[in-house]
């Protein structure tokens, strides 16, 4: 039986984590982790688009620089509608993770303290797994509360 939660109670039965090395030297790659853990009873349904749970093909971060904005230089993925498998399934209590380089997309070559944040926005999250993929426009945005974390980039 499908539940009946809106998208903005969803996002608070969503936890973010997102992680990375606490230093890293310039040049080399910069891994993130980026985890979702579902704390209801029920089974969630995530759109994949816009999160590392697909790779970075987006501006998904806000990163910085000693307090300066790094901007994306990362490819920019163009898409129709999504479809059945663009989801990822969170089970009740359990967690899903993306692994991301992110120098693929945003230029940390430069020594520096580093602040990277999840832009906190999931596209689509249903509770129906029915309901996905819904039609054109039809999606329910979700907000997620995913804390930044820092790394310093040496020479």
């Amino acid at each position: 039986m499908p539940t009946t939660e809106t998208p903005a109670a969803t996002a608070r039965t969503l936890e973010c984590a997102l992680s990375g090395p606490a230093t890293v030297k310039a040049g080399q790659p910069v891994e993130v982790l980026f985890r979702l853990t579902n704390r209801t009873s029920a089974p969630l349904y995530v759109l994949d688009w816009h999160t590392p749970l697909e790779g970075i093909r987006n501006n998904i971060f806000e990163v910085t620089r000693d307090g300066t904005e790094v901007p994306y230089i990362g490819e920019m993925m163009k898409r129709g509608a999504p479809q059945a498998d663009d989801y990822v399934t969170v089970a009740p209590g359990a967690t899903v993770e993306g692994k991301v380089d992110l120098s693929r997309g945003y230029d940390l070559r430069q020594p520096g303290r580093y602040r990277v944040a999840f832009i906190n926005r999931l596209m689509d999250v249903a509770t129906d797994k029915a309901a996905v993929p819904p039609a054109m426009g039809e999606f329910r945005e979700a907000q997620v509360t995913c804390p930044p974390f820092e790394t310093t980039v040496t020479p």
